[in-house]
């Protein structure tokens, strides 16, 4: 009940953009089940094009990806950091920023194949930023801003 009372007592754009994120996380998740990537790419694509939000609803980036964050802590198995990487850049993109997800692949210690996801915007990493020297890059996928 704390949670619910702390989410109520916030300002309604950031809890709107709090239910955005839930729901989005969510609808990544069950898309990387069932989707092949390229295919949950482009719906998210036309998705981020197709819903822009208004002037008077653009938060900084920083209030997107806490709310990305946030959302994914109450959310077990949907915060992995390509679901979290893939909702942060659609709310980036929607706002018109410029979001560039990078995927990256490293072979641990015991030869084991890892793969990290991470958003960066005007230059910096916004979310994912966590030993990313481990990473070579696979791919850099810019959102759909226009």
């Amino acid at each position: 009940m704390q949670h619910l009372s702390r989410f109520y007592r916030l300002p309604t754009v950031e809890r709107w953009l709090l239910t955005k994120a839930a729901l989005l996380l969510g609808a990544i998740r069950i898309g990387l089940w069932l989707l092949p990537f390229r295919t949950l790419r482009g719906l998210l694509d036309r998705t981020a094009a197709f819903y822009r939000v208004r002037d008077a609803d653009h938060q900084p980036t920083d209030v997107v990806v806490w709310a990305v964050e946030v959302a994914a802590r109450y959310m077990p198995g949907f915060n992995t950091c390509l679901t979290k990487a893939l909702a942060t850049q659609v709310l980036l993109s929607r706002r018109g920023c410029q979001a560039l997800l990078r995927i990256g692949v490293v072979r641990s210690a015991e030869g084991k194949f890892e793969a990290h996801a991470w958003v960066e915007s005007d230059g910096r990493v916004v979310i994912g930023g966590y030993e990313l020297e481990r990473y070579t890059l696979l791919a850099s996928l810019e959102g759909e801003v226009s």
